[in-house]
C-alpha cells in the first residue's frame, strides 16, 4: 500500500471567456482559471498525488506547461494517463479523497459529478469536498481556487503474484 499527495492552486483568469472546470465539471457562471491546460486544479491535485505515491515526481515533470502539445489540454484525460503509469509499475488505486478550497463559485451543486469524472478516471472511488477559506489569504478574498488531495495505490494481483 501506498499513499500521496498533491495540491494545486491557480488563480482565476483575467480572461472572461475563459471556461472553469473543476474535476472535469464546466461550471457555467464561474470565472475561468489561468493555466496552460484547462487549470482544472483538482485533476491537478488528484494525479500529483498519484504520481507521488507511485513514487514518479510531478505533474510538471510529466506534462511540462512550456509543452505547446499540453496547450489546453483536457486535465481528466492527464490524470488517465498518470493512472496508466502507475499500472505500469503494478499500482492500482483503492480510493481518493478531494477537497476544494473556493469562495466562489459554490461547489455543492457539483462535487458529485466531479467524483463521477475523477473515479472513473482513476479507476476507484473518489470523495470531493468543498470548503472556504473564510476570507483568509489569496483564497479567501477570492484571488483563485486550492485544491488537496489524498490517493490511496495498492500493488495489483498481478504485480503480487510477480513479486519475489
Amino acid at each position: 500500500m501506498r499513499i500521496g499527495q498533491g495540491f494545486d492552486v491557480h488563480p482565476f483568469s483575467p480572461d472572461p471567456a475563459r471556461p472553469l472546470v473543476l474535476g472535469g465539471v464546466r461550471i457555467d457562471g464561474g470565472r475561468g482559471l489561468e493555466g496552460h491546460s484547462d487549470a482544472d486544479c483538482v485533476a491537478h491535485a488528484l494525479a500529483d498525488a498519484v504520481l507521488g505515491a507511485a513514487g514518479l515526481g510531478d505533474l510538471g515533470a510529466h506534462f511540462p506547461d512550456t509543452d505547446p502539445a499540453f496547450a489546453g489540454a483536457d486535465s481528466v484525460s492527464l490524470l488517465g494517463a498518470v493512472v496508466a503509469l502507475a499500472a505500469e509499475g503494478g499500482l492500482v488505486a483503492v480510493n481518493a479523497d478531494c477537497t476544494i478550497v473556493a469562495e466562489e463559485p459554490r461547489m455543492a451543486p457539483h462535487v458529485g459529478a466531479m467524483a463521477e469524472n475523477l473515479g472513473a478516471a482513476l479507476g476507484a472511488p473518489v470523495s470531493v469536498k468543498a470548503t472556504r477559506a473564510e476570507g483568509l489569504g489569496s483564497i479567501g478574498r477570492a484571488e483563485g481556487i486550492a485544491c488537496m488531495a489524498v490517493v490511496l495505490l495498492e500493488g495489483s494481483s498481478v504485480a503480487r503474484r510477480d513479486a519475489p
